[in-house]
């Protein structure tokens, strides 16, 4: 299957991304892991996107698509992927559109994460990362240290990222509306747009992720 993964900051696509990608046995690509990749290996793509990314300016639609179009050709991509954080933008969706064209692909569907935003600001801003290690992350409601401001793994000391604060995700969220949101009509066009309801444990956002896939909605 050939999946894309939409939905707002905070919506949980990483974390269903994995688990969705694991179920269906084909690769999670996202756009994340592909910028790391390229930068760490020094591909041309990585090189490019360092230069622009150093200089405080944002990476051209063409390079991101460059990364993604490499890695849909990798072997394991053969029999089908799930993009996660691609195509951002509608230039994105159209140049995937034109890539799987040239292969005589297509997309089986699109997975839109639906969350109502008042629930996006609070698991955003609510998140509280450790000190010394930033994988040790917490919640002030959904997720509480035993001490509050302490990581209960290694005693380091519990703190909001800048991108976490509430002005700061509303603001993320507004970028996403005009830039991300229209590619949802975009696909809804060609039939493609699942919307899955993402509340609730994971377990049970994948489980109804899967449903839909298996009805073929």
């Amino acid at each position: 299957m050939r999946i894309v993964l939409v939905g707002p900051p905070g919506a949980g696509k990483g974390t269903q991304a994995a688990y969705l990608a694991k179920n269906l046995a084909i690769p999670h690509i996202s756009t994340g892991d592909l910028f790391r990749a390229n930068i760490s290996q020094g591909t041309p793509l990585g090189v490019e996107a360092k230069s622009y990314m150093d200089a405080g300016n944002l990476v051209p639609d063409s390079v991101t698509i460059g990364m993604a179009e490499d890695r849909m050709e990798q072997a394991d991509a053969v029999e089908g992927f799930l993009l996660d954080g691609f195509p951002r933008n509608l230039g994105q969706a159209e140049a995937l559109d034109a890539f799987l064209q040239t292969k005589g692909l297509k997309l089986d569907a699109v997975l839109d994460l639906e969350v109502p935003e008042d629930e996006v600001v609070k698991r955003i801003a609510g998140r509280r990362i450790c000190r010394k290690d930033s994988s040790h992350v917490f919640h002030v409601e959904y997720n509480k240290p035993q001490t509050e401001g302490v990581c209960d793994a290694c005693g380091g000391e519990l703190y909001q990222r800048e991108d976490d604060r509430e002005d700061t995700v509303r603001k993320r969220l507004e970028v996403y509306h005009s830039e991300t949101e229209p590619i949802i009509d975009y696909y809804k066009a060609q039939d493609l747009v699942v919307t899955i309801p993402a509340l609730g444990k994971v377990a049970e956002v994948t489980q109804r992720a899967m449903n839909a896939l298996e009805r073929g909605e």
